[in-house]
């Protein structure tokens, strides 16, 4: 019988284990970010018979303070027929009692539902799905930061621009990127003022926002609450389509 294991480790010893991870994705990834931050997560390799045959994270501060939540799982491709042996073996090791997953993640997906509970989306991620050309109605953008610390944000993978939508003057929108996420990919987001809500703006400053983010050399992409349906309805005008969700789930005791 081989014998499986999941060992407490580090985020750069299973890093060539996460470029295959981010590979296999091939979009971006919601909690990636969590790893830069300092004690937010812990990290297991997976072995078979000592050889590394995967790594899993566990999310265990921030928003998961007190509610250790398993959020990464991957398995190389010569060892998935041992996926479920080296996923129970993380669960035990770990002690997690919650999964926070990205539905486009086949394989966690299927843990989670496995292995979970009371499974709720917490948003929905799109993905560029078409260019359009919204009118502007007059509407002009205003960046707010210079485009040297915009480069910094996407080289430190932290932070990122913001930009306003003004007509006549006055401020009808505001938008930017945030580039915490794997490269290349540049999360979009906006807020519209409420007296100018249902006009458009929205729709036009994501329209906006994904342009420059290619210009940037950037993928955008963008999430919102899934009971949001007015921001539903500005991502997809815009172009943005669904591609997943991120799923919550409590362990079922075994």
């Amino acid at each position: 019988m081989r014998t499986i294991t999941a060992l407490v480790s580090s985020a750069p010893d299973v890093q060539p284990l996460r470029e295959q991870y981010r590979a296999d994705m091939n979009c971006q990834v919601v909690h990636d970010s969590i790893h830069r931050r300092q004690g937010w997560t812990t990290t297991y390799r997976l072995c078979v018979d000592g050889e590394a045959a995967g790594f899993g994270s566990m999310a265990i501060a921030g928003p998961w303070t007190d509610k250790p939540t398993l959020f990464e799982f991957y398995v190389a491709p010569e060892y998935r027929s041992r996926a479920f042996d080296l996923f129970e073996a993380l669960l035990g090791t770990s002690g997690a009692r919650f999964m926070e997953i990205q539905s486009s993640d086949a394989l966690l997906s299927v843990m989670l539902h496995t292995y979970a509970r009371d499974i709720v989306s917490e948003a929905i991620v799109f993905d560029d799905g078409l260019t359009t050309t919204l009118p502007s109605m007059g509407a002009e953008l205003h960046r707010t930061m210079p485009e040297h610390v915009i480069r910094h944000c996407m080289q430190v993978c932290d932070g990122g621009p913001e930009w306003r939508l003004t007509l006549d003057g006055e401020t009808v929108a505001t938008g930017g990127i945030l580039f915490h996420y794997n490269r290349p990919y540049g999360d979009i987001y906006m807020d519209v003022v409420e007296t100018h809500r249902g006009r458009g703006f929205g729709s036009y400053l994501v329209q906006e926002l994904k342009r420059i983010a290619y210009e940037l050399g950037a993928i955008p992409g963008a999430r919102c609450n899934p009971g949001n349906i007015a921001s539903r309805k500005t991502l997809q005008k815009a172009g943005f389509v669904p591609c997943a969700h991120i799923l919550d789930g409590t362990i079922v005791a075994r």
